[in-house]
């Protein structure tokens, strides 16, 4: 049969696709149809069944059916340039296999297991800017190619290394970022070894769970590191002067102005890797020796939006359901930066996220989409703050209100006019504890009678790395690591403690993932007559715990007692009761 043009047959029912293909007659289809009516089975899966097509016609009337055209790689060799034109790690990401590369255009032809595939596609010409045609192949010949070119993996310091090697970046070196000519800029960045790290670098993140990827000039040196649970990790240096360059790759792929070095910028850029979607979140810094660039990995894949997992023991947990299910009032959750508190309050609207309930939030920036809420960014070029987003709230009916953070006096009355009007009011402060956060309202100029009258509970949050389940082993404590938590030996007698001993499924940091620590303070009667009164937050503290708050230090302790964590981490992270 003379081939068929996919445009005919895309959106097509699949049996008028796989008749019109060839493979089967009307009179099949029919009959596969019905038997359908009582099987429940898929159209292509009983035609399989029955003889009348194979796997493979299968897959390819999927193909056509999704508008794409079939490859057929038995006995194919792939060139050179082909082989090159992508580095191991994107290949076996995307699962995807390049059949031919034109360098003039930057043409790349690639071959994928399923028409589903399509972010691939996407990915690679925001990643490696080509010009991308995609094809269905047969998945056991992919598999088969994947692993004849690409089974051994580069490395970054490999990447590195050839990268130091190549003369052609000669002409940007011993010249800052004023004087390189923006054109050889953009070429050095388009170059495919320039991409190749970069992508390389950005799996790896993503691979290892890093939450943020720097790219630091400084005067001899440009770095790049990751932090990985919290502590930062850095890689094999690239050459000085190719700092623009990779610089430059980064601001074309979060649609960033190239030609503007004096001013910060910040974009976004949004991934699908290994069918999981991955949103980074730029930040371009101008500095004396250039422009630093972090990016935020944003990886909801990785990220747990229930309540339940975000680590709240059991009496926590039904406290902290109580505070977010009252009809009114304002309940904060706070902490250091990276500490979580995003997370937490995304799990909190999950719960509280129905076809009954209103919710929206204003953010600095909205970190995950999420269905059912109505989500607004704060936008100081628009003169759009927290104030101005609260007051619009207002008219339009809501429920639950999300405030990203409390930072000055007039965002704090709105919220509080909010929550006496009946509205849920969640909202995170940077303070080192529960208690402090009443003070800090206070020195805001918030009245405590308004206080008393609408916040509910605060939450305060810290995180705390874990110990690595393959390396981790008993050991005793020393006096003075105990001395530290203010215990004895005699106090702890018949406790275990744990730590990892490093290996390498944890880089030898002998710690794989992080955990929260939660203090959770209720807002009763007497802390209500308390705040009226101004009391100091050493007061509010000891009322708290008399009422059966568990402190930071108390619940790192419970997480050390269990084998979850160190006690180096417990006293890094948390303020003794004394402090």
């Amino acid at each position: 049969m003379p081939p068929v043009d996919v445009q005919e047959t895309k959106g097509r029912k699949l049996g008028r696709v796989l008749t019109k293909l060839g493979f089967t007659t009307r009179e099949r289809v029919h009959e596969a149809l019905v038997i359908q009516q009582t099987r429940k089975k898929q159209i292509g899966e009983l035609l399989i069944e029955l003889g009348y097509i194979t796997r493979r016609q299968l897959d390819e009337g999927l193909a056509a059916q999704s508008g794409m055209a079939w490859v057929d790689l038995t006995g194919l060799e792939l060139t050179p340039e082909a082989i090159e034109s992508l580095p191991a790690e994107t290949v076996q990401a995307y699962q995807v296999v390049p059949v031919e590369y034109r360098k003039q255009g930057k043409k790349l032809k690639i071959a994928m297991k399923s028409a589903d595939n399509f972010r691939a596609v996407d990915d690679l010409r925001l990643l490696m800017g080509f010009s991308v045609e995609a094809a269905v192949g047969d998945s056991g010949l992919i598999d088969a190619l994947i692993k004849k070119h690409y089974a051994k993996v580069e490395s970054v310091s490999e990447v590195v290394s050839d990268l130091a090697k190549d003369a052609k970046f000669n002409a940007l070196a011993g010249r800052n970022d004023a004087s390189i000519d923006l054109d050889a800029v953009i070429e050095a960045s388009e170059d495919n070894k320039v991409v190749k790290l970069l992508n390389l670098v950005l799996l790896q993140a993503i691979k290892d769970r890093a939450s943020d990827v720097h790219f630091e000039p400084f005067e001899d040196e440009f770095k790049m590191r990751y932090r990985i649970d919290g502590v930062l990790y850095e890689m094999v240096p690239p050459p000085k002067h190719l700092g623009s360059a990779i610089t430059s790759r980064i601001k074309v792929m979060a649609k960033l102005n190239i030609a503007e070095r004096r001013l910060p910028q910040d974009g976004r850029i949004e991934l699908t890797v290994g069918n999981a979607p991955v949103d980074l979140r730029v930040s371009v810094l101008p500095t004396m020796h250039g422009e630093s660039v972090v990016m935020r990995v944003l990886d909801r894949g990785n990220v747990s939006l229930q309540l339940d997992r975000v680590g709240l023991r059991e009496d926590d947990l039904a406290t902290f359901r109580t505070l977010i299910n009252k009809p009114n009032g304002i309940v904060i959750v706070t902490g250091p930066t990276g500490s979580g508190k995003t997370t937490t309050l995304y799990a909190a609207l999950s719960e509280l996220n129905d076809i009954e309930t209103k919710i929206l939030t204003a953010e600095d920036p909205v970190e995950y989409d999420i269905d059912g809420l109505c989500q607004c960014q704060v936008s100081l070029d628009a003169e759009l703050t927290f104030a101005k987003l609260l007051r619009s709230f207002l008219r339009q009916d809501p429920d639950v209100i999300l405030v990203g953070e409390i930072r000055d006096l007039e965002t704090a009355e709105i919220a509080v006019q909010a929550s006496l009007t009946g509205h849920l009011v969640l909202t995170t402060l940077h303070t080192n504890d529960a208690p402090s956060s009443i003070i800090r309202l206070v020195d805001l100029g918030v009245e405590p009678f308004l206080l008393t009258a609408t916040l509910e509970g605060v939450v305060a949050q810290r995180l705390v790395r874990t110990i690595c389940s393959r390396c981790k082993e008993a050991f005793a404590p020393s006096e003075e690591q105990l001395m530290e938590l203010r215990l004895t030996p005699e106090a702890v007698g018949g406790k275990k403690f744990f730590r990892g001993k490093g290996c390498d499924h944890c880089y030898g940091s002998g710690y794989r993932g992080r955990m929260a620590l939660f203090e959770i303070m209720g807002v009763s009667e007497e802390m209500r007559d308390l705040i009226m009164k101004k009391a100091s937050t050493n007061v509010l503290r000891d009322v708290s715990r008399r009422n059966g708050m568990r402190s930071l230090r108390e619940c790192g302790m419970l997480a050390i007692y269990e084998g979850q964590t160190t006690i180096d981490e417990v006293i890094r992270e948390t303020l003794s009761e004394d402090d």
